[in-house]
C-alpha cells in the first residue's frame, strides 16, 4: 500500500493551494452553510422520507452548478476544467467531478461486496462464523470478544470497509445460529467503531497515517510501537463499554452454559457447504485475497500502483467465474444506493475543498496551537476528530500535516500524533464519519434494524468521547 508518489504530488498540490488560490470569505461562508444543511438532512433523513444517496447527489449537484456559477460570474476559479494530457501525448476531457470522487473507496466497497456475496456460496463464511460460534460455547460476550479482535486485525492488515463488510456477514450467521438476533445492533454498531481502532495500528492501516506519518518522518515501526498500546486499551475499553452499552452479558449459570454447550454442539459447521471442491477454492482465493491486499505495496512490475480497489475487483471477478452465467444476480445484490451515497459525498467535500471550507476548519484549528503544550495537545486532537466526523479527514489530515510541517516539529511531537488519533477517531463520532461507519450502517439497515443518523449519533458519541478522552490522556501523558 505505498502511496509515496501520490502523496508526493498531494502535497505539492496542497501546498500549492494553501499559497496561492484564494476565495472570497462569502464564497466559503455559503458553503459552509451547505455542508451544515447537508448534514441537517441527514440526520432528519427519516423525516424527510429520502434516501442518504438522494440527499447528498442533490447536496452535490447544488455545489457543482454553484461552483461553475461562481466561477463564471465572480471569476473565482472554483473546479479545475480543461483537460487531461496521458502519458502518451493523447488528451482526453474529464468532467470536473471525477478527480474529486475517491475511485479506490467506491472500487473497494463493490468488489469486496461482489466477493463476498459469491465467497459465501461456498459456504467459508458460514463454516468459519459457526466455528468461532463453537469456540465461543454459545456465550455472546465471548463472541463480541473474537469478533472485536477479528475486526481490529483486519482492519489493521486490509482496510476498514473490506473488513467491515467480511465480519457483518459473519456476525449475521453466528447470532442467528444462537438465536441472538436481539443482539446484532450492538455487535455491528461496536465492530464499526472498532474498524477506526484497529485503523490506527499500522502506519499503512488508513490514508490519514501514511500522510501525516511521511510528513514527519515516523518509521513503520516506531508507528506501531506508539499506536499498539492505545490500540490494546481502546479495544478493551470499547468492547467493555458495548458489553454494558448493549447488555452482551456473558452466560453465568451452570444451567445456561449446559444449555448453550448442548446448542452449539449440535452445530455442523460442514453442513453449510455444498460443493467442497468450490469450498477449498473459496479458502484458497481468499486467503490470496487477504494476502495481495496486505501485501499490496511489495507487489512487483508496478502492480502496486493498480491500488486495493483494483485488487478487491480483480479477486471478485475470478470468484463470479464460477457463477459465469448467473453474475447478473450478484450484481443484483450490490448496496448501489451505498456507492452512489459515497460518490456524492465525494463531491461536496471536494467542492468544499475548494471553496476553502476545510481551509477555514484548519485555520481555527492552528490559533489552537499557541496554547501551552497540553492544552495544545487535548484542543488539536479533540477539534481534529469533530472536523473528521463530518468531512474527509483525508484532505483535512494534509492540510493539518501541512500546518504543522511549516513549525518544523520533530518527529516525537505529540501533535502529530494528535492528527493521526483525531482525524482516525473522528469517525466514529457520526455515520458519515469514516467509510466503515457507512457501510455498518448499510449492513444494520440490511438486517432491517431501524437506525436513522440522529440515533446513531446518539448511540457511538459515548463510544467516541471515551476513545478520544483516552487518545488525548495517553498523547499528554506518555508520548
Amino acid at each position: 500500500m505505498d502511496y509515496s508518489l501520490i502523496l508526493t504530488l498531494a502535497s505539492s498540490e496542497s501546498a500549492t493551494q494553501l499559497t496561492e488560490h484564494v476565495v472570497p470569505g462569502w464564497i466559503t461562508a455559503l458553503f459552509t452553510f451547505i455542508l451544515i444543511g447537508m448534514i441537517a438532512a441527514l440526520a432528519l433523513e427519516e423525516k424527510i422520507h429520502a434516501k442518504k444517496s438522494i440527499i447528498v447527489g442533490t447536496v452535490s449537484g447544488l455545489c457543482l452548478i454553484l461552483a461553475c456559477m461562481i466561477s463564471a460570474w465572480a471569476d473565482v476559479p472554483l473546479l479545475p476544467f480543461g483537460e487531461v494530457t496521458l502519458p502518451n501525448g493523447h488528451t482526453i476531457s474529464m468532467p470536473v467531478y471525477i478527480p474529486g470522487i475517491d475511485w479506490s473507496v467506491i472500487t473497494v466497497i463493490l468488489g469486496a461486496s461482489l466477493f463476498v456475496e459469491v465467497a459465501s456460496r461456498s459456504g467459508i463464511f458460514s463454516w468459519l462464523a459457526i466455528r468461532l460460534t463453537k469456540q465461543s460455547g454459545g456465550d455472546p460476550w465471548m463472541l463480541l470478544i473474537y469478533y472485536g479482535l477479528l475486526t481490529v486485525l483486519f482492519s489493521a492488515v486490509l482496510n476498514n470497509v473490506t473488513a467491515m463488510i467480511i465480519i457483518g456477514s459473519l456476525t449475521s450467521v453466528s447470532l442467528g445460529k444462537i438465536k441472538r438476533q436481539d443482539l446484532m445492533l450492538g455487535f455491528l454498531l461496536v465492530e464499526g467503531l472498532l474498524t477506526n481502532v484497529g485503523g490506527l495500528l499500522t502506519l499503512i492501516s488508513s490514508v490519514p497515517n501514511i500522510i501525516v506519518g511521511k510528513t514527519a518522518g515516523i518509521s513503520f515501526a516506531r508507528f506501531f510501537l506508539v499506536a499498539a498500546p492505545y490500540v490494546a486499551v481502546s479495544t478493551v475499553a470499547t468492547l467493555l463499554m458495548g458489553r454494558w452499552r448493549f447488555s452482551i452479558s456473558g452466560l453465568k449459570t451452570d444451567a445456561e452454559k449446559e444449555t448453550a454447550r448442548l446448542l452449539v454442539s449440535g452445530f455442523d459447521e460442514n453442513e453449510s457447504v455444498p460443493d467442497k471442491n468450490f469450498f477449498w477454492i473459496a479458502v484458497g482465493v481468499l486467503v490470496a485475497f487477504i494476502a495481495t491486499l496486505a501485501g499490496q505495496s511489495a507487489l512487483p512490475w508496478n502492480l502496486d500502483k493498480l491500488g486495493m480497489g483494483f485488487i478487491a475487483l480483480f479477486f471478485a471477478g475470478v470468484m463470479l467465474l464460477a457463477y459465469k452465467n448467473e453474475v447478473g444476480k450478484y450484481y443484483s445484490l450490490v448496496d448501489w444506493d451505498l456507492l452512489a451515497f459515497f460518490a456524492g459525498l465525494f463531491v461536496v467535500i471536494y467542492v468544499m475543498e475548494q471553496a476553502m471550507v476545510l481551509d477555514l476548519i484548519g485555520e481555527g484549528i492552528a490559533l489552537m496551537l499557541s496554547l501551552p503544550e497540553s492544552a495544545a495537545s487535548a484542543s488539536l486532537l479533540s477539534s481534529a476528530a469533530v472536523a473528521s466526523s463530518v468531512t474527509d479527514n483525508i484532505p483535512l489530515a494534509a492540510m493539518l500535516a501541512k500546518i504543522l510541517s511549516g513549525m518544523e516539529l520533530a518527529s516525537d511531537s505529540q501533535l502529530w500524533w494528535c492528527v493521526i488519533f483525531g482525524a482516525n477517531l473522528g469517525g466514529n463520532i457520526t455515520p458519515i464519519g469514516s467509510a466503515s461507519t457507512v457501510v455498518a450502517m448499510t449492513i444494520i439497515h440490511k438486517q432491517k434494524i431501524p437506525l436513522s443518523f440522529g440515533k446513531f449519533v446518539i448511540m457511538a458519541l459515548p463510544f467516541a468521547v471515551m476513545q478520544i478522552i483516552l487518545a488525548i490522556a495517553y498523547v499528554v501523558l506518555f508520548l
